[in-house]
């Protein structure tokens, strides 16, 4: 292991990782602006810098886990960022899932320093966080992914090195949006069975074991029928997500309609208030408009 490892971001996906890392043995050193977050690692035996600057200054390796890419864009390349003080050598790793134009451009401004940049967005959502079983989506020189390697097996199962710097996040973009339209499909499924009479525990049931399950599917039809969308992935983070898929696809001039088409579902869960609720909250949209309520429920 080569020196100490900074993580940035401890939020419901970046807090898990970071544990994981100390309990795989990595001197590790933490920040995020919410200090309760700040504390329970150092509670477990993070050290703590103030910013992301001073964080770069103590560390070989800097991992950031923040929401959008505003921010990442903050912490990486910003007045106080890692590129002011990290040194000829440091590799900041970028986990979230961010614009992937963005994120070469600020490839570009650290490697003028010497730094390397890789994006490594991961699949897997707060369960995977926690059982550090997570795929992890590496885009970056092969040298500098083999001299990370080491802190992706630490939070996930299965490692993926995928090309050049930004595929990483150009193959999440992929998943993700695989993954929203889906459970678009899976709630307008759901509604209209309901609408139909049929029992929506028998819909799982059947569709479970047939050629229309899917993993949205497994994920999200139980939290419909028994009406808990405590958040694991936000509804505010899928639409963040098919922002990000759409102005990519319009950037490289490829047309792409569901994407597009089902973010409008998410736009109308977010303005009814269903924001910061698990994205199969969208089913609510969907109910209201139909007159049913898929489970009962409330």
């Amino acid at each position: 292991m080569a020196g100490k490892t900074g993580f940035i971001g401890l939020g419901n996906m970046g807090g898990p990782m970071a544990r994981n890392l100390l309990r795989a043995g990595f001197p590790l050193v933490v920040h995020d602006l919410d200090a309760r977050k700040v504390q329970s690692l150092s509670e477990a035996g993070a050290e703590v810098a103030a910013t992301p600057q001073a964080l770069a200054r103590e560390t070989t390796r800097s991992i950031c886990m923040v929401e959008t890419t505003a921010q990442a864009e903050e912490v990486i390349a910003g007045a106080a960022g890692l590129v002011q003080d990290a040194a000829p050598g440091h590799a900041v790793i970028c986990m979230s899932t961010i614009d992937p134009f963005a994120l070469r451009r600020m490839g570009e401004a650290l490697a003028a320093r010497g730094i390397a940049l890789l994006d490594a967005p991961v699949s897997g959502g707060t369960t995977g966080a926690e059982a550090a079983t997570l795929s992890v989506i590496v885009g970056g020189a092969a040298a500098d992914f083999a001299a990370c390697e080491d802190l992706f097996r630490a939070m996930g199962r299965n490692v993926f090195h995928v090309g050049g710097l930004g595929n990483g996040l150009a193959m999440k973009l992929l998943n993700n949006m695989l993954l929203q339209v889906n459970t678009v499909a899976v709630a307008e499924a759901m509604v209209l069975g309901t609408k139909a009479g049929l029992d929506p525990r028998q819909i799982q049931e059947v569709i479970g074991v047939s050629t229309g399950r899917s993993n949205a599917f497994e994920r999200s039809a139980p939290r419909m029928i028994g009406r808990d969308f405590s958040a694991s992935g936000t509804t505010d983070i899928s639409f963040k997500d098919q922002e990000l898929e759409t102005g990519f696809a319009k950037a490289l001039g490829v047309p792409i309609l569901l994407a597009n088409v089902t973010q409008q579902v998410y736009q109308m869960a977010r303005a009814a208030g269903y924001g910061k609720e698990d994205g199969s909250a969208i089913v609510k949209v969907l109910e209201r408009l139909a007159g049913v309520t898929v489970g009962g429920g409330r």
